[in-house]
């Protein structure tokens, strides 16, 4: 059996389905996966001895778009139609006689368009259900979905939901974390976060710095674009709570504010060795990310940016793990009240309490069920 497995987005959609793939190949498959070409991608792949097709455009590009409101890209219809036309041939071509598609990410514009030109199973997969409710845009995506659909041959959307997601997608999320199926969406099936192991040593330089200390506070904010600021509002909250601070440089290169010895800046590392040695973690609320802190057992503050990331920083706060900042952009008065509720002694009980109920056999159970032809409802 050849599945082709697919995401278009950041790391924190490339990564879970590289996990998926590790435990569909462990069953005997034959696995190759679709992603944008960016390095730390292709790397990552490469580690999990993962076949990589890539897309024709990073997604680093996208995220690299100017930043200003006069001038982003305005059209919803320019919007959609240029992540159809940076994906669509490359998933065509690679899905041809392949047993199943299944696809995440920014690919719910172009999926179920392959599925029937190929005529191949298509499975879909997200991270967050509250993802599922959002009939607002829907809506607006449809004209130029249906506009590909007519250059390629194929009859226009009636049911934009189904389309984009279909009419069962996996819900990959860990139970604890995220227990609930947004009411009126579509049914799904639910599998725990698909976790990919990661063995690598931390670099000596990190190691270094954090046994010549106290624990750190970690900063980190993906591939989100933050205010230039934020790092120099992080490091001086985080001073201000006696605390030295271990800044990710991320897609938004942060950066330090002076050289002082209570301060490092490091790139991409293995979030699962770090994250159980800092004293607390600062970041954007990445499903990944938060799934990461948790299991680690150390207390949060999520400053959410976009899309599911307030899902994520509210779970945060109703379970007692941490505090979800009010906004994304952080000031040192406000980012200094969400690091006081998370180093509390009482948050910290909460967060060791609460990581021996993160599950880490999402994947492979999702491997067990794409492989399953008789499982309900597909």
């Amino acid at each position: 059996m050849r599945i082709l497995l697919s995401t278009y987005g950041s790391r924190g959609d490339v990564e879970p389905i590289v996990a998926l793939a590790v435990e569909l190949r462990a069953l005997g498959l034959e696995v190759r996966l679709c992603a944008p070409p960016d390095a730390e991608f292709a790397t990552l792949l490469a580690r999990a001895g993962i076949p990589l097709v890539p897309f024709r455009k990073s997604w680093r590009a996208w995220a690299e778009q100017p930043s200003t409101a006069e001038e982003r890209v305005v059209s919803v219809d320019a919007f959609v139609a240029g992540f159809i036309a940076a994906t669509y041939d490359t998933l065509a071509e690679a899905a041809e006689g392949c047993d199943m598609l299944v696809a995440s990410g920014m690919l719910h514009f172009v999926a179920r368009s392959v599925s029937e030109t190929v005529a191949v199973p298509h499975r879909f997969a997200i991270f967050c259900p509250s993802l599922l409710d959002a009939q607002g845009w829907h809506a607006q995506v449809g004209a130029p979905i249906n506009a590909h659909r007519a250059s390629i041959g194929l009859p226009p959307v009636e049911d934009l939901p189904a389309f984009l997601f279909t009419g069962r997608p996996l819900v990959a999320a860990d139970p604890t974390l995220c227990p609930e199926v947004t009411p009126g969406a579509l049914p799904v099936i639910r599998t725990a976060a698909w976790i990919l192991p990661d063995e690598r040593p931390l670099p000596a330089n990190l190691v270094a710095f954090l046994d010549a200390g106290a624990a750190p506070v970690y900063v980190g904010f993906g591939s989100m674009r933050v205010p230039n600021d934020s790092a120099r509002v992080a490091i001086e909250a985080i001073r201000a709570q006696g605390r030295r601070a271990l800044v990710a440089r991320g897609w938004a290169d942060l950066g330090l504010i002076d050289d002082g010895a209570d301060c490092l800046a490091i790139g991409e590392v293995n979030q699962q060795a770090l994250f159980g040695r800092v004293a607390a973690i600062v970041h954007h609320g990445g499903a990944g990310t938060t799934t990461t802190a948790s299991r680690a057992g150390t207390p949060q503050v999520v400053v959410p940016q976009a899309v599911d990331q307030f899902h994520w920083a509210a779970r945060v706060t109703e379970l007692g793990i941490g505090a979800a900042h009010d906004g994304p952009t952080p000031t040192f008065a406000s980012l200094s009240a969400g690091l006081g509720t998370a180093l509390r002694p009482e948050t910290g009980a909460r967060a060791a309490t609460l990581a021996g109920a993160i599950r880490t056999d999402g994947a492979a159970s999702a491997a067990r069920l794409l492989v399953d032809a008789t499982f309900d409802g597909w």
